[in-house]
């Protein structure tokens, strides 16, 4: 009797932990990850933090061909790098549809190798895909914008594929969050956040 309980009981935890392991890969398969470049990464990065389904934004630079980039490398312009953010978001909560919609509402598409005082290839209007699927929606919303003639002039934003994302130094994550009273993070970020605020606010994350 004493065996038998203890193979029920092994037998309970085996299925328990086969529960567990499928209940998590399905959370898993949920996610994916699309990265954009719109400017500074600090002002991206901040925006999506707010967005409903968006699980992740790290900033990092991608776009460029030397191993390993710094900040500093990535600053001269001269990497080939654009300031990046890396977005994961849950596809149950969000789509690709509205994470670029929000991007092209919180920075200039049509300002060449700039956004307002942050001048060089570094920050490039850029989407990376990963695929094809990436790919398409990506072209399919800037057609859109085009056909709708929503800017007064041309849309630069490039498609390039990903080939490696670099997660950016460790003092560049959450960087308004942690600087909010920082002259930068005032008058350049703060901006950002309210216009998104404004016209997302049935898509924010609920403030814990």
């Amino acid at each position: 009797m004493k065996n038998l309980f203890l193979i029920c009981l092994l037998i309970t935890l085996s299925l328990f932990g086969q529960n567990n392991t499928v209940s998590q890969a399905a959370k898993q398969s949920n996610l994916e990850t699309i990265t954009l470049a719109g400017g500074c990464y600090w002002c991206v990065e901040a925006v999506y933090e707010n967005l409903n389904g968006v699980k992740s934004a790290v900033s990092g630079y991608a776009g460029g061909k030397i191993a390993n980039p710094s900040y500093e490398d990535v600053s001269t312009g001269r990497t080939g790098y654009a300031e990046a953010v890396q977005i994961t978001y849950d596809k149950n909560v969000t789509n690709l549809d509205e994470i670029f919609k929000v991007f092209f509402t919180v920075h200039d598409p049509t300002t060449l190798n700039r956004q307002g005082a942050d001048a060089g290839t570094q920050y490039r209007s850029a989407i990376f895909y990963k695929n094809e699927q990436q790919k398409v929606a990506a072209l399919t919303i800037i057609n859109a914008l085009k056909k709708a003639k929503i800017y007064d002039s041309p849309i630069v934003t490039t498609l390039e594929p990903l080939t490696k994302f670099y997660k950016a130094e460790d003092y560049h994550q959450n960087y308004y969050a942690n600087n909010k009273s920082q002259p930068y993070c005032q008058m350049v970020i703060q901006p950002k956040i309210e216009k998104f605020e404004k016209l997302f606010k049935d898509r924010l994350k609920k403030k814990k």
